[in-house]
């Protein structure tokens, strides 16, 4: 179980590259209620309404792994989960199928992470290799008179740069109750919902049909990535199993829902492709 103190006291925000509009459907299979936000230029920012890590066995920077993991294999677009507690604050960078990025400071500033953690942060997000990455090295050096939650504000400082801007209000160290409190309030709030698998699977595949991804919509390369994620699922479902993390559990459900619809459109479209230009008299 975890410690009650850090469990009280712990709070998170998930910053999504991505407008509102994207960002709301990607993330009703978490299913948990969540507050959506705008967040500056081509970012937004979900605010959960609950706190799974009192009562779900996992500290809060595991669930917000969970969470990070699950939005990002099933985007284009990475997530950047921010956590603390009452010992430690800290982030999860996750971008499609590549491995979570992260790092971590202690309540009084001190950075315990790995300063290849901050390089490959500002490749994967496409932060200015000098000015930006110097900024980052700084919140990697000893600094009395930075904690915890100064090192976060550091952090977006740095992201500000991209376009990100938190709504007035939302501060990473803030209790999890207060951001609740404040993103309810907002006029441009968002309300995300679980409604069950079949919307899901509902949204996924109209998100096939819209999406202008050429090749990849059908043919080797959409077959190939379809194969990956249903590859993928099945090691992400064991883990939520094993750790009882649902958004390990949930985001290898997902991608069963988009590899599977993704074979299947690609079925369909080539089985309709020489019916159709039969039709026109185009084909023998």
């Amino acid at each position: 179980m975890p410690d009650v103190n850090r469990a009280t006291e712990a709070g998170a925000l998930l910053l999504c590259r991505a407008e509102p509009s994207v960002t709301g459907p990607a993330a009703h299979p978490l299913r948990e209620s969540m507050l959506l936000l705008p967040a500056g230029a081509e970012w937004s920012v979900l605010v959960p309404e609950g706190k799974p890590w009192l009562h779900g066995g996992e500290p809060v920077d595991r669930v917000l792994t969970g969470w990070a993991t699950a939005l990002a294999v099933g985007s284009s677009w990475p997530v950047l989960a921010l956590w603390w507690d009452h010992d430690r604050s800290g982030f999860v960078l996750a971008a499609g199928f590549r491995r979570t990025v992260a790092y971590e400071w202690l309540t009084n500033g001190t950075p315990v992470g790995e300063d290849e953690a901050m390089r490959t942060f500002a490749v994967r997000l496409g932060l200015d290799p000098v000015r930006d990455m110097a900024s980052l090295k700084d919140l990697t050096r000893p600094d009395t008179g930075s904690d915890a939650s100064a090192r976060l504000r550091g952090l977006l400082a740095v992201l500000t740069r991209t376009g990100l801007t938190l709504p007035t209000g939302l501060a990473p160290g803030d209790p999890a109750d207060r951001l609740r409190s404040v993103a309810r309030i907002r006029p441009d709030v968002l309300h995300i919902e679980w409604a069950g698998w079949r919307d899901t699977v509902r949204a996924e595949l109209g998100a096939v049909e819209s999406r202008a991804l050429g090749p990849w919509t059908r043919g080797p390369g959409a077959r190939a990535l379809a194969v990956t994620q249903l590859a993928a699922a099945l090691p992400l479902i064991a883990l939520g199993l094993r750790r009882r993390g649902v958004g390990w559990f949930f985001a290898g459900g997902l991608l069963v829902v988009q590899g599977a619809l993704g074979l299947v459109y690609d079925r369909l479209r080539t089985d309709d492709g020489p019916r159709a230009e039969d039709a026109t008299g185009t084909r023998p």
